[in-house]
């Protein structure tokens, strides 16, 4: 059974998928199917967690099958492996997703167009989330990246707002250029990847694991250190990083890359919503820090400044963007945008701390903003308005959600006690240390990121005062018979106002998983990093 746990997680949305499309379209079960199938994934996770040591560093619950292997003439024989496997950095990101799919199925509770389409694709999006976080296989990983692709496009651009059709294929076309990069840099890798079969037989491979060793490069291939191949001016290894950076940054989404995410948001439905903040950006840090830096740790060390900087900016302009925001859904859309930027903060710093932060950040914010755009869909619904200047003095007519909202708000900014506060303590340790172990960040990357904080007050402070305090007030024609939350929104809301409070009180929980994972990152990336360039200064 152990053996398998991680493949169940898979298979048991997939074949609730395909009985949901056998199902005739005028069944009233869809719902109920999609909420036992959320619930047998947190049985699963339950004993996934169960078979977990958090005392053994290093890849758990390992599946490997082989899956493809085909002589490809000169080109080598071609092997990809059936490889699924969690550590400290998939594992909570795997919670992560199963908690907030079970949240999104809940919140799909009241979806009257096509629930059959919806529901199907929703559990499809649901196993391709999962899948990328345990692929440890690059073409596996690719597979289950590129299958997130279309049920989100079809989710937003059916089921959305009134610019939906835009939304979506403004969101399928920034996802496919980001993932033409990533597959241009899998094929160099595996043009440039060996590992040993049966005898001496050399093969090429999409391991992860393989493409992060030293000694599996290929001499004489196109990303060898020693022969140092230019392209344009730049060695070919700089420029994979850099595309590996694109395609990862367009999906966190780093400034300039971003804009394709508050049109994303404010058109999506709310439980699309929800998966896009809390599940699909958290894959463009993931990326980072499975990929993208291990297997580039020597370029990762010259770049990291640029990496830092990135991540600055984007807490920066998150921060304003979200400032000058009118409506409560994009608000939130511009904060996730500044908070992804502490991932890129945390990671380049390429210390314990930063990258534990980094994904102590990504799990902190997929709760939060669960919470958050839940939030604004509980007022939407009864309103069908989200401009924040058409609301005053909520708080006297739905006390409940005001308390909800201000605790979200207070997560949201990093109040102590809170799991926001952590992650970003953690971040802002790392890329401090970094400037006087490492060397890799100047102190100053850290200094500019703390106005993101007190911009993040501003726009939070801001809009409590105006929606929520003062004389009851909604503008006219907006229904103003305005109820509370109920039980359903209750049942959504104060599970994750709980995980929100706990980790924030108790952040050796996560940090347990995290940090043996954390310290192997940070201490492989130097000493892979310096080695291979000292193989080439050869």
């Amino acid at each position: 059974m152990q053996a398998y746990l991680l493949s169940l997680l898979l298979i048991i949305p997939l074949a609730g998928a395909l009985v949901t499309l056998a199902m005739p379209s005028t069944s009233k079960q869809f719902r109920t199917i999609a909420l036992a199938i959320s619930l047998l994934q947190v049985i699963v996770l339950l004993l996934v967690f169960s078979h977990y040591s958090t005392q053994q560093n290093g890849l758990q619950l390992i599946e490997l099958k082989p899956w493809i292997t085909l002589d490809m003439g000169a080109w080598g024989i071609l092997k990809a492996n059936y490889f699924l496997a969690v550590d400290g950095l998939s594992l909570p990101l795997v919670a992560l997703s199963v908690i907030v799919i079970l949240i999104a199925v809940i919140s799909s509770w009241k979806i009257e167009k096509s629930p059959k389409g919806y529901f199907a694709l929703l559990l499809i999006l649901n196993a391709a989330v999962i899948g990328t976080f345990c692929a440890q296989d690059f073409l596996l990983f690719y597979l289950f990246f590129e299958f997130m692709l279309l049920p989100m496009f079809f989710l937003i651009g059916i089921w959305g707002g009134v610019k939906r059709e835009y939304a979506s294929i403004k969101f399928f076309l920034y996802t496919l250029l980001g993932s033409i990069f990533i597959l241009i840099v899998m094929i160099a890798l595996y043009l440039s990847t060996q590992s040993i079969g049966d005898g001496e037989l050399i093969i090429h491979s999409f391991s992860l694991v393989d493409m992060q060793d030293v000694n599996n490069i290929i001499s004489n291939s196109i990303l060898d250190p020693q022969r140092n191949v230019s392209i344009l001016g730049m060695s070919a290894r700089t420029w994979a990083f850099i595309l590996l950076f694109i395609g990862f940054g367009i999906k966190l989404p780093m400034i300039p890359l971003h804009t394709w995410l508050p049109d994303a948001h404010v058109e999506a439905p709310t439980p699309i919503s929800v998966l896009l903040a809390a599940l699909l950006l958290k894959i463009g840090g993931y990326g980072l820090l499975r990929i993208t830096y291990p297997i580039f740790p020597d370029i990762a060390l010259e770049l990291s400044w640029l990496v830092a900087l990135f991540g600055v900016v984007s807490i920066i302009y998150g921060g304003l963007a979200a400032m000058a925001s009118k409506d409560l859904k994009r608000l939130i859309a511009y904060s996730s945008v500044s908070h992804m930027g502490f991932v890129l903060l945390g990671v380049a710093s390429v210390t314990p701390e930063g990258s534990a932060g980094a994904i102590y950040q990504m799990v902190s914010h997929g709760i939060i903003s669960t919470m958050l755009f839940l939030l604004v869909g509980v007022l939407y619904d009864r309103t069908h308005d989200r401009m924040i200047g058409n609301y005053s003095g909520l708080s006297t007519k739905m006390p409940v959600y005001f308390t909800f909202t201000l605790i979200a708000f207070f997560a949201s900014l990093g109040l102590p006690g809170l799991s926001g506060f952590m992650a970003e303590l953690m971040v802002f340790l790392g890329a401090f240390k970094s400037g006087s172990t490492n060397y890799l960040l100047h102190e100053s990357f850290a200094i500019v990121a703390t106005f993101g904080l007190v911009l993040g007050a501003i726009y939070y402070l801001w809009t409590l005062q105006r929606m929520f305090f003062g004389k009851f007030h909604v503008k006219s024609g907006i229904n103003n018979n305005l109820a509370d939350v109920d039980l359903r929104e209750k049942i959504m809301l104060i599970p994750l106002l709980l995980i929100t409070i706990t980790l924030g009180i108790f952040p050796q929980l996560l940090l347990d998983f995290i940090n043996p994972f954390a310290e192997a990152f940070s201490s492989s990336i130097l000493e892979s990093g310096k080695t291979l360039r000292a193989l080439l200064q050869r």
